[in-house]
């Protein structure tokens, strides 16, 4: 019996981790620094390409600028992102929200 009740409170764990993580990336963006008056003419993974730095920022404000290393493992775990178009943070307002793991981007309510 407490057996059941461990593994049932291990799943709903994992279960509001991955609510609540799908729920907190809705409005993140990846802007450029290194060139801020990106404005989508370029795609996200050829500018990485090109040397340029990037930056995931919240619908919060909270900015995490990503390593090299970082870059590299995103790029391994979810590519579709560096198909986006790049914008710079002048032109934030513009770039769309990141897809996660190939979903649909769901826009906050206004």
């Amino acid at each position: 019996m407490s057996r059941k009740i461990g593994l049932f409170l291990v799943l709903s764990l994992l279960f509001n981790l991955a609510i609540a993580s799908v729920a907190l990336s809705q409005g993140a963006k990846m802007l450029c620094i290194t060139n801020q008056d990106r404005k989508g003419e370029e795609t996200i993974g050829s500018c990485v390409a090109k040397g340029d730095e990037f930056a995931i920022v919240d619908q919060y404000g909270v900015v995490r600028i990503l390593t090299p290393q970082e870059v590299e493992l995103t790029k391994a775990l979810n590519p579709q992102i560096f198909e986006q178009r790049a914008f710079g943070l002048r032109h934030g307002k513009e770039a769309p929200p990141l897809k996660i793991f190939g979903t649909v981007p769901i826009n906050p309510k206004k």
